[in-house]
């Protein structure tokens, strides 16, 4: 049965950025089969656009899985740990969203919890080539594996860790760019440096 384009688009735009699939369904409906999914990335910090894909995510399947990346050849903000807990007292209103760490390959985390979806949120088009290349990879890998691509709303399209950081290390003002229990955080961290 083809898809009606036209009317998958407008149902689209019911998030605050057009979502990259298309939904044959409403969307306060979830589509069929789709149970769990998981949320990889470093998160070094938590950023509003991380929480906006999360909510969104949410929408469409019945839990989620935030998988916190562990890179021991970078020194982060927080350690995966204080990320873990941070994360974990954002969301303590959704009890659907489990938080763990995780290293090497997500294909291997997948299979261990069981899961074949993976939610990655797109800041812009230029973020695509990038993760169109990972998504060929994780698919050669685990060939059941799917990638559902979010694209950040535009108040947060302009919103990275990385900006984040930079701006706060400088004395920036970040309070409309992360949840206040991060921006409490890193002004913490930010205040101890300073006593060095």
């Amino acid at each position: 049965m083809p898809i009606n384009v036209r009317k998958s688009r407008r149902e689209s735009t019911k998030f605050s950025g057009f979502c990259l699939i298309t939904l044959r369904h409403h969307l306060n409906e979830k589509p069929c089969g789709v149970k769990t999914a998981v949320y990889p990335g470093s998160f070094d910090p938590f950023t509003n656009g991380h929480l906006d894909i999360v909510e969104r995510a949410l929408r469409i399947v019945d839990s989620l899985t935030i998988a916190v990346l562990k890179n021991t050849t970078k020194k982060g903000l927080f350690s995966p740990e204080e990320r873990v807990d941070i994360i974990r007292e954002v969301l303590h209103n959704y009890p659907q969203v489990k938080v763990e760490t995780f290293e090497g390959l997500l294909v291997d985390f997948c299979r261990v919890h069981n899961t074949r979806i993976v939610i990655r949120g797109l800041r812009a088009v230029s973020d695509f080539d990038y993760e169109h290349a990972i998504f060929l990879m994780n698919r050669k890998l685990l060939p059941d594996l799917e990638t559902m691509f979010l694209m950040s709303g535009s108040e947060n399209s302009f919103i990275s860790s990385t900006i984040v950081k930079e701006v706060a290390h400088f004395g920036g003002n970040i309070a409309d760019q992360v949840p206040a229990i991060v921006l409490e955080r890193m002004q913490k961290v930010r205040s101890r440096n300073a006593g060095h």
